[in-house]
């Protein structure tokens, strides 16, 4: 059975202030996650993620963009995004992917939630979301690796 959901969980070491930039300023999000960004934070705010050929994921033929709408802005809490949508059409289920950043203070740094959801109902082969659901996986593993060394040394704090 394919999970709806791709979960993952990781404490950063710096505090939430921090991470929120990191996770919401295009300037700090093009330092971990993809090679381009651009988003306008407030709900109903778009963006586009660019992942080029060569880039921070070597596995990229060819380049790829995402675009983006904001569904929820909780500053240093939630940051809530769908993604990865048709050109031309509005992100709805089915069609798109919800993204939710949750931040929670623990000790001085903060766990950092990650959930990608809605992938039972893409309109995609069953195969197509196995796929999908190991792509990701492995995707977040390796950015929020990035993410947290990232905040940590923004913050000052020593990784690892």
């Amino acid at each position: 059975m394919i999970p709806d959901q791709i979960e993952r969980e990781i404490v950063i070491d710096a505090p939430p202030e921090v991470v929120w930039k990191v996770i919401t300023e295009p300037e700090h999000i093009a330092s971990w996650f993809s090679d381009e960004a651009e988003a306008d934070v407030r709900p109903g705010g778009e963006g586009r993620l660019t992942w080029v050929e060569g880039g921070r994921v070597k596995s990229v033929e060819g380049g790829f963009v995402a675009r983006l709408r904001v569904e929820r802005v909780e500053p240093t809490h939630l940051f809530a995004f769908r993604w990865d949508y048709p050109e031309g059409e509005e992100p709805r289920p089915g069609n798109s992917q919800l993204v939710e950043f949750r931040l929670a203070p623990e000790g001085d740094g903060t766990r950092l939630t990650l959930t990608e959801s809605g992938i039972t109902a893409l309109e995609r082969t069953e195969d197509e979301k196995k796929a999908f659901v190991e792509s990701h996986g492995n995707g977040w593993d390796f950015h929020l690796g990035t993410l947290a060394a990232y905040a940590a040394q923004l913050a000052g704090t020593p990784t690892g």
